[in-house]
């Protein structure tokens, strides 16, 4: 059966989020645990908590992925802001493990300031430290592809294997797939021939068994343009050929789907997870 979800609201309360992600007829979802464009202010209540997961289980949310907050910058040169990432990073992964959330997914930051190299090396170093400080939590990192506009890192994943060899190659740290983002970083998927070149990039510098969650997204840029910008599934550059390629591709029918589309309101959801219902070849 096809894993695919939306990014849902977390508003009012947290365990409220598995339930608006069943009536678009989702079988995953993909929160934020917490406002994603402040710092920390307190942690989920415990009763929160055991109730967000009873709905997970009773509406069929498995699994659940969590977005790191954008407040947060693996790569940041700003020692002081470096450290209050790795702060926050651990809470916000134990709170992942807490709410039973299979992934937590992180882009690699912006190195602005300072060199790719550098950047990179405090990805790294932050890693080490959060990893160490959450040993025997089951929630798995996933470092998500960038367009690779300004400073960020991600979009070669070659940034994503330096990450891996440094870290010894740790099975708790994989990647996600966001498409907009390789149509935007250079990578020509909008059939299959495009797509599986992307697979076979990403086998040859990672390891396809790395791949947690695809970000399921179409975007009107230019091929390669280091733009970051979502759009409906099937109306952009991607189109509907690609996402065929992608959602029935045998070596991803266990990967869950996240549509990240555009929307004003639910039906803008469910106008999306239509497409790519439709896009489903039957066995």
């Amino acid at each position: 059966m096809l894993k695919i979800g939306v990014h849902v609201s977390i508003a009012g309360k947290i365990y409220k989020s598995p339930e608006r992600a069943a009536e678009l007829g989702c079988n995953t979802m993909q929160i934020f645990s917490r406002n994603p464009r402040q710092w920390r202010k307190s942690e989920i209540e415990e009763e929160d908590v055991v109730l967000f997961k009873d709905q997970a289980k009773e509406f069929g949310i498995d699994p659940v992925v969590i977005h790191i907050p954008y407040t947060l910058n693996l790569a940041s040169a700003k020692k002081t802001f470096h450290k209050i990432t790795i702060r926050d990073f651990i809470v916000d992964l134990i709170e992942a493990d807490r709410l039973g959330a299979a992934y937590l997914i992180t882009h690699m930051g912006s190195y602005k300031g300072s060199t790719e190299t550098a950047g990179l090396l405090r990805v790294v170093n932050a890693l080490k430290k959060i990893l160490k400080e959450t040993e025997g939590v089951n929630t798995r990192l996933l470092l998500e592809n960038t367009s690779g506009s300004g400073s960020w890192l991600g979009c070669d994943f070659s940034h994503q294997r330096f990450v891996f060899q440094e870290l010894d190659w740790n099975k708790r740290v994989g990647i996600c797939l966001d498409t907009a983002h390789a149509w935007a970083a250079g990578y020509k998927i909008n059939d299959a021939v495009g797509f599986n070149g992307l697979l076979r990039d990403i086998e040859s510098k990672v390891g396809i068994e790395r791949l947690g969650v695809i970000h399921l997204n179409d975007t009107e840029v230019e091929l390669g343009s280091r733009l970051d910008r979502h759009f409906d599934i099937g109306q952009g550059k991607i189109g509907k050929k690609g996402f065929s390629a992608m959602i029935n591709n045998p070596k991803l029918k266990k990967i869950p789907f996240i549509l990240e589309t555009p929307k004003k309101d639910d039906s803008d959801d469910k106008r999306n997870l239509a497409v790519v219902r439709t896009l489903v070849k039957q066995k």
